[in-house]
């Protein structure tokens, strides 16, 4: 029995296993030119989320809006970049992303309105997901260098390149997110760039094919992928006896049918399923919102529910053995 499931009115029995992607590459740093203005650009307000529970939402990814201002300035004003930072943890959608950058000073003005002209187009994207997204530039004390210009266009169009959010639908299991990909990390300073993601998928054969595409498209720039941390998903079995004892155990308590069904989380009994296949497994919690982000919480009231539906589970386990 495992206590990790976020809806109390759920029963889960599958997930998604993963698998982490690390792209490291170094830089080579050059002089700023005279006559050039530094800004730092902020992406940030998005929503953001778990990267399994929530990616089938459509929620904005920091990393991926800050990599599209990035492209399209550097496409209008030769912006040079010095400095990125973006995300948090690998199971977490970024909810902000920060760059430094410089670009002459004669074309300030331009880059200021440009800028606002971003943030107007991509809020209306995503005015019903992240309704308080927020892209702005202001300036800031000169950096000391900005990477080369070259290492700068291979990154950028990597980054653009890169799958993120929903890959393939479950065939099997209707609303169900098979396979995906979360760009996580965005680390661009001192000489070396560094991006981080999540890879989920139900199935095993097909998460490794997605980040093997993913490592295909940072190897055309010269990175080095590493693919580590990897763990197996977890097939469900909707007919074994736990799955039984507690639907109808449910129904019984609260006058309802709970939901049973599969998440893209990752959860403790895809490597326990693995050790031990024959052991019969189950997973449920209370209401939890915004899980891995700084406005996680959990509803009071329902730990309570929960907790019942946990002794009285335990109490009724031998006598369905």
């Amino acid at each position: 029995m495992n206590l990790d499931t976020e809806d109390d009115d759920e029963l889960s029995i599958g997930c998604a296993g993963g698998v982490d992607v690390t792209v490291t590459r170094p830089y080579d740093l050059e002089d700023i030119p005279a006559g050039m203005k530094a800004y730092k650009i902020v992406v940030n307000g998005l929503n953001g989320g778990h990267s399994g529970m929530d990616i089938h939402k459509g929620l904005g990814n920091a990393n991926k809006i800050m990599n599209r201002v990035l492209w399209r300035t550097h496409e209008h004003f030769g912006l040079r970049v010095a400095q990125i930072d973006g995300g948090s943890l690998r199971n977490a959608i970024p909810r902000e992303s920060f760059s430094t950058v410089v670009v002459r000073e004669e074309d300030a003005r331009t880059f200021e309105k440009h800028i606002a002209h971003q943030e107007a187009i991509i809020k209306k994207e995503y005015i019903t997901t992240d309704p308080n997204l927020k892209i702005a530039a202001s300036p800031v004390e000169m950096p000391a260098k900005v990477m080369d210009v070259n290492h700068q266009e291979q990154i950028i169009r990597a980054i653009y390149a890169c799958q993120n959010g929903i890959y393939r639908m479950s065939p099997d299991i209707p609303g169900l997110v098979q396979t995906s990909n979360n760009v996580a990390r965005v680390q661009v300073a001192d000489g070396e760039i560094k991006v981080l993601c999540l890879t989920r998928s139900s199935v095993d054969s097909e998460k490794f094919d997605l980040a093997h595409s993913i490592s295909a498209n940072f190897f055309n720039i010269g990175a080095e992928v590493d693919l580590a941390g990897s763990y197996p998903g977890w097939t469900p079995a909707p007919d074994s006896e736990i799955v039984k004892l507690m639907t109808n155990l449910y129904q019984e308590k609260y006058n309802e049918t709970p939901k049973v069904m599969a998440c893209h989380a990752g959860l403790e009994c895809g490597i326990l399923g693995t050790n031990y296949p024959e052991m019969q497994m189950i997973s449920f919690g209370p209401n939890i919102r915004g899980a891995h982000s700084p406005d996680e919480k959990v509803q009071i009231s329902s730990v309570q529910k929960y907790w019942d539906f946990l002794l009285e589970t335990l109490k009724r386990i031998p006598k369905a053995s």
